[in-house]
């Protein structure tokens, strides 16, 4: 009998933790302060239905890796209370280019 208890316990552990992942920081890059190469214009993303309804969009944006521009796909965001979505862009600074990513603002 203690097998039993001990089996479906050990089972109900897996499936429970089963869902629990960790992500890794979605942009590891480093990006100096000024760039002087101009990042390329937006790529077109198609955007379907969001995965949970209330969720929104976050555009995909170029990020200065390696010194060359990579393209980082927008993603879904779930809303935060109290809190505004900044999105990431570009500014002509300095002779230069500048990033600022995307984040979350209070209101």
């Amino acid at each position: 009998m203690k097998r039993i208890t001990f089996v479906l316990a050990s089972a109900a552990a897996v499936i429970l933790l089963s869902g629990c992942a960790v992500e890794a920081p979605r942009h590891q890059y480093y990006a100096p302060a000024v760039v002087t190469v101009a990042p390329p214009p937006p790529q077109v993303e198609v955007i379907g239905q969001p995965p949970i309804y209330g969720h929104f969009w976050t555009e995909g944006a170029w990020y200065w890796e390696s010194g060359r521009h990579v393209w980082h796909p927008g993603h879904w965001e779930a809303p935060r209370q109290g809190y505004v979505w900044v999105p990431h862009r570009w500014e002509h600074f300095n002779g230069g280019w500048r990033f600022h990513e995307g984040h979350w603002d209070r209101h």
